[in-house]
């Protein structure tokens, strides 16, 4: 029996690609914003294109921050992908006017974190580049260390600040890449995932990663 995936529909991101995407794993998706629905797949996709501040304001007006949050303290898995991941953190700061300062957004505080403007010369960071995930990863099992993946984004997160400091407890797996300087470009944490990157325009990589995911549900 196919495992049954929902796309979470919240007024943000490329559902119709992310459908598309998932379907090609076998999987059973349905594209909504039905809560029962979320909070009973076997898996949830939360995408989310654009601006952290105004994702965030469409994820809480569909209850979406408080799903996510059922679903992993159930250990349910929940796979956030560019914003969707960005959302996943405590904050994102933004500098859309140099004039107003800085706009200060509080994300779903699933990992602590700050998603901040990429220091790089050239901003986005638009196209294919090499990631290094952790050497236990499960998400990039199979995947050779010079496949790339599809990114568009301004921001992200460039420091890791989460730590178990427990030897009972497996540490996230952080995957990072590089543009101008590191960032986090997938977490692998129990339940929870993400990638800052677009697997389902990442071609042959991107379709083995979202296959490895949907392996674990």
């Amino acid at each position: 029996m196919p495992s049954r995936v929902v796309v979470f529909d919240y007024g943000s991101g490329n559902l119709s690609s992310a459908q598309r995407a998932m379907e090609r794993t076998g999987a059973d998706v349905t594209v909504t914003s039905d809560p029962h629905a979320a909070l009973e797949a076997d898996g949830l996709v939360v995408p989310g294109v654009g601006a952290f501040s105004a994702c965030m304001s469409s994820l809480r007006a569909a209850g979406g921050d408080r799903i996510i949050g059922r679903r992993v303290a159930g250990g349910r898995p929940v796979l956030g992908i560019c914003v969707g991941m960005q959302v996943l953190f405590d904050r994102g700061v933004e500098r859309a006017d140099p004039r107003a300062g800085d706009q200060v957004t509080e994300g779903c505080g699933e990992w602590p974190g700050t998603v901040d403007r990429l220091r790089a010369p050239i901003v986005p960071h638009m196209g294919w580049n090499t990631v290094r995930p952790p050497a236990d990863t499960r998400l990039f099992a199979g995947i050779g260390p010079q496949e790339r993946f599809y990114f568009v984004h301004s921001y992200a997160v460039r420091e890791w600040e989460f730590s178990t400091h427990n030897e009972r407890i497996r540490e996230p797996g952080v995957t990072w890449a590089e543009h101008g300087e590191p960032f986090v470009a997938a977490v692998e944490n129990g339940p929870l995932c993400a990638t800052q990157f677009h697997p389902e325009k990442s071609g042959d990589a991107g379709a083995r990663l979202l296959a490895n995911w949907v392996a674990t549900l």
